[in-house]
């Protein structure tokens, strides 16, 4: 039972009259007790004054969500997975494998319904993009693509203009991707909403290196005491340090491998550094393949894309060196006969690339629901 239904059935008032003390109709309050609304911060207000305190924000929300689950995520914004502890983390997982079971049933979620998420992207993306609209409608929000080449940036706004308009608008998440790193961090600082880093240059992609680590527990059962091997582009890569930060965390063992042109001179962020295939993939299991980063090369970098298929593109006698149940790992796209066989690519049995796509959804719906609870805790102070 809603907490405060259970207050106004132990205090013996009516639906109307407690309606009528804090000024709405019986109908809205009627939709706060169900679920399908929920109320401003200046209608918390009344509600909390009228109940003496009885009700809380903490227990209001908790009973209204029809997905109560454990959170131990209570940050604003998620803008990387630097700074997240092994509990943050497994927060974000555990709901996400329970949002997985319930949308395999084709659970149809409201509990969100009124919230409204912007997704800002200043680069190309296709599996980000439309994995967060997807989330965000499944939980019954209001979701906005703003269209970078027809918007007013294109007129000479800047970003922080724009993201002060988008403020006014009052959003209750921001979804953004640039080119440049830092960016997120830069709006958090700006806006009210939460902001989601969706990839921001070279630095990070929080949710890709979750829902990579949802697809590497889901098979293997586990993540600690794993050893995964990232292969390609490192350097260049925001999806390869973010998964490195996340998997070291959660105690597994990473070895990063690719030519000395693409690897970090320094910081390695605890990984181990290879140059040799034959080396790096030993008894690993996970073998995690990163596309050449082509659009952030200034230079070159390889000889040519068939000398580096050659020697560190993936196939079947180079995954030999791996464990024999070792699985592989494409976060996309994927650039065929360049950094993994075409044939080993569409093995379903050895490959999880299509199970991270099916898993980006319930991830980011975690990650945003993790983000609305909180704010639904915090505006009342």
């Amino acid at each position: 039972m809603h907490a405060l239904n259970k207050w106004l059935i132990d205090n013996s008032i009516t639906r109307q009259v407690f309606a009528k003390k804090i000024n709405i109709s019986t109908a809205t309050l009627s939709r706060y007790l169900s679920g399908d609304r929920s109320p401003k911060q200046s209608i918390m207000k009344k509600i909390i004054k009228e109940t003496k305190n009885e009700v809380t924000p903490s227990s209001f929300y908790s009973s209204q969500n029809k997905n109560i689950f454990n959170n131990e995520f209570l940050k604003k914004h998620l803008l990387g997975i630097e700074g997240l502890n092994k509990k943050e983390i497994s927060s974000l997982l555990d709901r996400a494998d329970s949002i997985v079971k319930q949308n395999q049933n084709n659970v149809i979620y409201h509990s969100y319904k009124g919230k409204t998420l912007v997704n800002l992207f200043f680069e190309d993306s296709t599996r980000t993009k439309t994995s967060f609209e997807l989330a965000a409608k499944r939980l019954g929000m209001d979701v906005i693509n703003m269209q970078i080449e027809t918007s007013a940036i294109r007129k000479g706004e800047s970003l922080l203009d724009t993201a002060m308009t988008l403020n006014a608008m009052r959003p209750d998440i921001l979804v953004i991707r640039h080119s440049l790193s830092g960016t997120p961090h830069l709006l958090a600082n700006k806006v009210k909403c939460s902001v989601i880093n969706a990839g921001d240059g070279k630095h990070e992609h929080p949710t890709q290196a979750l829902l990579d680590a949802l697809a590497i527990k889901n098979r293997k059962g586990k993540i600690k005491n794993l050893k995964v091997a990232i292969c390609g582009d490192i350097i260049h890569s925001r999806v390869a340090r973010s998964n490195i930060k996340l998997l070291i965390t959660m105690g597994a063992t990473v070895n990063i491998i690719a030519p000395s042109t693409l690897l970090p001179n320094n910081n390695l962020l605890g990984a181990r550094a290879f140059t040799n295939m034959q080396q790096g993939l030993k008894d690993a299991d996970i073998v995690m393949i990163l596309r050449l980063q082509l659009e952030r090369m200034h230079g070159s970098y390889i000889p040519s894309a068939k000398e580096y298929f050659k020697f560190y593109g993936l196939d079947r006698n180079k995954l030999n060196f791996a464990k024999k149940d070792a699985l592989v790992m494409h976060p996309g796209p994927i650039n065929r006969g360049v950094e993994i066989d075409s044939e080993l690519a569409d093995d379903i049995n050895r490959t999880l690339i299509l199970e991270q796509v099916e898993l980006g959804v319930a991830i980011r719906m975690s990650v945003i629901e993790h983000l609305l609870n909180n704010n639904n805790l915090n505006t009342i102070q």
